[in-house]
Parts: structure tokens; C-alpha cells; sequence
């Protein structure tokens, strides 16, 4: 098979299924790794693929482009591994959260296991699943119902409604994107109404986003960067982006880089709260 044929298939596969894996593509294509690689490699620079560590993700395009949730699950493992070990160090033992739908919540929904007493209420099976995976005799996990998004998500006036009789003492926020003007951004109308009610429910907000989801907007605001009690971020974030988000928010709070996951976290914000943040 020539080159150009191996990388149409393997194009081909990623447009349909949002991501690949190297793995995967050896076994289909019957070549060496090194070779799947150099065809990654070329489709990346063509700007029609995008490299993750493992494989390659479909490229976005507009507000309205929303990934499945394996695709999005092979992007920025190690930044979003980061930022829920961080973000979990602000939840108390015995205390009711909310944890949104999205890889970076379910990622943090792992990081929880040594907090007991929890109640957290989620419109993602994908997190009720880890937390109920956990097995705490002393963990409440309440699922809302709804109608199932591409990012396993839970929406709709069943979601939306369960939501608004329920009062959280602080709710864990995916988004798709962030920026100054639209604020906290999805690309799905209808997870945004559900992700409002839940915001709502909950005394303190807390947006976790990586540093790739700065200037993407979605089609729908969740939340404006004003109501987020706290941001957590990787330092991949750019200078400009931290100086608004600090402007804006009440802390931001900036998780370290790859490789150093569990050295002490530098934390950004108002000068007389930065020392509480970290």
C-alpha cells in the first residue's frame, strides 16, 4: 500500500470516529509503528490532523463541532491529570458537589477517591460510573436523567428540572471552550441549559479547563468568566489569558506542567489571595 493510500484510510477514520490510535492503526494497516507514525506526521502538517500522545485527533472547526468523548479523552491527558489533582484539593470530606460532564470532570471524579463523605450529583454516565466504580459504602452518587449527548452528557428538561431542586456546596465546571467576551463556552445548546442549572445549584463554581480550550467558543454561554469562584488551568496558559482570567475570576489557580504532576502548583490571582490559593 503507498503512502498517500495509508493516509487516506487513515484520515478517513479519524473524521469518522473523532480519534485513532497508533495501535490500532498498525494492526489495520499491517505496518510498523515507526511508519504509522511518519503518516500522523504528515497528516499533521497538512493541518488536517492533530497529533495526542498515542494517536491523532480530528481537527475542530466551528462553534458548533463537539467531539465524542473518546476523542476528547486522548487530548491533553496529561494537563487535565494535572488540573484535577489540584482542583481536588479544594473538596472537603462530607461535603454535596456537582461534577458536569466532560473528560476533565471524569478525570477529576478519579482524583476523589481519598475524600470521604461525599455526595456528588453528575449528568455524565461516564462519571457516575468511576465513582460508583470506587466503592465507598460512605459516597452518595446521584445521576440526573436525560436525553444523551455525543460527549455522554445527560440533558434536557428531565436533567434541567432534577437540577433545580437540588442546593450543592461547590460544582466542578467542564467547558469547551473560554474567552473574554462569550465567557465559558459548549457547542451543544442544549448540555449549556443543563450546565447553567447545574452552575446554579451550587454556593462556589469551579471551571476546570486546560490551557488549549483559551479563545475556543462554542455556539452557547454556560457562564460569564465573572461567575467562576475559582479557574483551574495548566501553565501551558498563555501571559495574556492568565492577566484576564485574573482580572475576572475570583482565583486562578494553575496546575504544573508535564512531568512535574506532583511538585508544589503555582497559583495566580489577587495579590492578597494568592497565598490562600496555593
Amino acid at each position: 500500500m503507498l503512502a498517500r493510500q495509508r493516509q487516506a484510510i487513515i484520515l478517513e477514520e479519524t473524521r469518522r470516529t473523532g480519534a485513532v490510535r497508533v495501535s490500532d492503526l498498525v494492526a489495520r494497516l499491517g505496518v510498523s509503528d515507526m511508519t504509522v507514525r511518519r503518516d500522523l506526521d504528515v497528516l499533521a502538517s497538512r493541518g488536517l490532523v492533530e497529533k495526542v500522545y498515542g494517536g491523532a485527533t480530528s481537527v475542530g472547526g466551528t462553534s458548533i463541532d463537539e467531539p465524542g468523548f473518546e476523542a476528547k479523552s486522548v487530548r491533553q491527558r496529561a494537563q487535565k491529570e494535572a488540573i484535577a489533582e489540584l482542583a481536588a484539593t479544594l473538596v472537603r470530606p462530607g461535603t454535596a458537589i456537582g461534577l458536569s460532564a466532560g473528560t476533565t470532570t471524569w478525570t477529576l471524579a478519579r482524583a476523589l477517591d481519598h475524600v470521604p463523605g461525599l455526595t456528588v450529583v453528575t449528568n455524565s454516565i461516564r462519571v457516575a460510573d468511576v465513582l460508583r466504580a470506587a466503592n465507598q459504602p460512605d459516597r452518595t452518587v446521584v445521576l440526573t436523567g436525560g436525553v444523551r449527548t455525543p460527549s455522554d452528557a445527560l440533558v434536557g428538561p428531565v436533567a434541567v428540572h432534577s437540577l433545580r431542586t437540588l442546593h450543592l456546596d461547590m460544582v466542578f465546571l467542564g467547558v469547551h471552550g473560554m474567552a473574554e467576551g462569550p465567557g465559558f463556552t459548549t457547542p451543544n445548546l442544549t448540555e449549556s441549559e443543563t450546565d447553567r442549572a447545574l452552575v446554579e445549584a451550587g454556593r462556589t463554581l469551579v471551571v476546570l479547563a486546560d490551557s488549549t480550550k483559551w479563545a475556543t467558543i462554542g455556539i452557547s454561554t454556560i457562564a460569564e468568566l465573572a461567575e467562576a469562584h475559582v479557574v483551574v488551568t495548566d501553565d501551558g496558559l498563555p501571559d495574556h489569558a492568565r492577566k484576564v482570567l485574573a482580572e475576572h475570576v475570583g482565583e486562578l489557580m494553575v496546575a504544573p506542567a508535564r512531568g512535574a504532576a506532583r511538585s508544589t502548583p503555582r497559583c495566580a490571582g489577587d495579590a492578597g489571595n494568592t497565598e490562600d490559593a496555593c
